[in-house]
């Protein structure tokens, strides 16, 4: 390769972190709108808190199921053919959600099509990334991670601003045609890793470990520790991301000012990312995903003790900092520890774990506050569950230096 091509390629991959950012800020966002759209569409269609919340929970399964799938596809195909795919069917099924004249309808528009989709951005881009990134991993996956972090304060005030003008419907569809307009174009600068194209694909092969199938990964203590450590992780945060702005609105604080609460979470969580990418390289990420999961399971209890709009602040901004900041660290656990043929499949299958984890939290807030109209045990149980992710992950031991090294990119 000349030193061109390779200066081409050191520059370009920071294109590839750009557009993963802008295309998971907008898939995020459009899927997080629901929050902000959660009591509008109750109280006009007269469909209660958990029959809508719901939707939200069908979504992270079908993001779940669907991760795996768009990983592999991403491994054979290439991550521009799958993000371009993934960005069609988001735009149509926004579109179509926002027509839905049932509850069910709106639960299976919203969940299944619009949480489908959003996989096919998530995990192929990270591992795209992964694969472009030899020195400063840490840090690239941390900033497509705050590329998506961008949602809460881009996507979700817009949404707040957009049902104060128009009806739920009509907002939802504007929605869809910002992610049409947007993202499409944004997929098609989307590449594959250097060392995946070509004839530099066999020699990325040769360098790392041929005996390791797909099926032999997926089967080994360290997928298997990563892929519960993340459900419990996201199930952790799930449940306070999601009914932060009704429980704020439960409390007296006006629907524009409990949304910029989820600004505030989100602003804090771009911090967090940069910064978690920063220790991770330093210190590494294990380590550094250990101590961010117990910081995170206090976090998520402090807010059974606020009321008041600045200490809903100030909770939003620690606890935005540290799960952000943490999630990232996932991706680059597990291009340290797999080949990087297999990376799509690998991050999809994790990714798969923490949706099933977030799919936890809006039903279970969902049936908390219409049991006891209140979300107290909600925070109670997401620290809990959050001690629990902390204590898995004490247990993860990567694979030996020796057989999982994987072949060198250019830097």
């Amino acid at each position: 390769m000349s030193k061109a091509q390779i200066q081409t390629q050191s520059s370009y991959r920071w294109v590839i972190v750009a557009a993963g950012g802008l295309l998971g800020c907008i898939a995020i966002g459009a899927m997080f709108s629901l929050p902000v759209f959660l009591r509008p569409i109750s109280q006009e269609t007269g469909w209660s808190v958990t029959g809508v919340s719901s939707a939200m929970t069908i979504g992270f399964i079908a993001m779940a199921l669907a991760s795996m799938i768009w990983g592999t596809l991403s491994d054979r195909w290439g991550p521009r053919v799958v993000v371009s795919i993934g960005s069609a069917i988001l735009a149509g099924a926004l579109a179509l959600a926002s027509q839905a004249t049932s509850l069910i309808e709106f639960q299976l528009v919203f969940g299944l099509a619009v949480g489908g989709a959003t996989a096919a951005i998530f995990a192929p881009m990270m591992a795209c990334v992964t694969g472009w990134f030899d020195t400063q991993r840490s840090l690239a996956v941390s900033l497509v991670s705050a590329g998506m972090g961008m949602a809460p304060m881009t996507m979700s005030p817009f949404a707040a601003w957009l049902v104060t003008i128009y009806d739920w419907r009509t907002s939802l569809l504007i929605i869809a045609a910002l992610a049409g307009a947007v993202m499409i174009p944004v997929a098609l600068l989307v590449r594959r890793p250097p060392a995946l194209e070509g004839q530099n694909a066999v020699a990325a092969s040769d360098g790392e470990q041929l005996d390791m199938s797909v099926g032999q990964a997926m089967r080994s203590p360290q997928f298997i520790i990563l892929f519960l450590t993340n459900f419990f992780c996201c199930a952790t945060h799930s449940g306070p991301i999601f009914h932060t702005v009704s429980y704020a609105i439960s409390c007296g604080i006006p629907m524009i000012a409990a949304v910029s609460i989820y600004s505030v979470e989100g602003l804090a969580g771009m911090g967090g990312r940069v910064a978690f990418g920063l220790f991770g390289d330093r210190f590494g990420a294990k380590r550094v995903l250990v101590s961010g999961l117990l910081l995170q399971a206090f976090g998520a209890l402090a807010y059974f003790f606020v009321r008041d709009l600045g200490a809903f602040y100030a909770v939003a901004a620690v606890f935005g900092f540290i799960y952000a900041g943490i999630m990232p660290l996932y991706a680059v656990i597990a291009r340290e520890n797999f080949p990087l043929r297999m990376m799509g499949t690998v991050i999809g299958g994790t990714a798969m774990a923490g949706s099933l984890g977030m799919a936890t939290g809006p039903l279970a807030g969902g049936l908390i506050y219409d049991t006891f109209a209140s979300y107290g045990w909600l925070y109670i149980g997401a620290w809990g569950i959050g001690i629990g992710a902390f204590l898995i992950a004490l247990t993860f031991r990567p694979f030996p230096k020796a057989t999982a090294e994987p072949a060198p990119l250019p830097a």
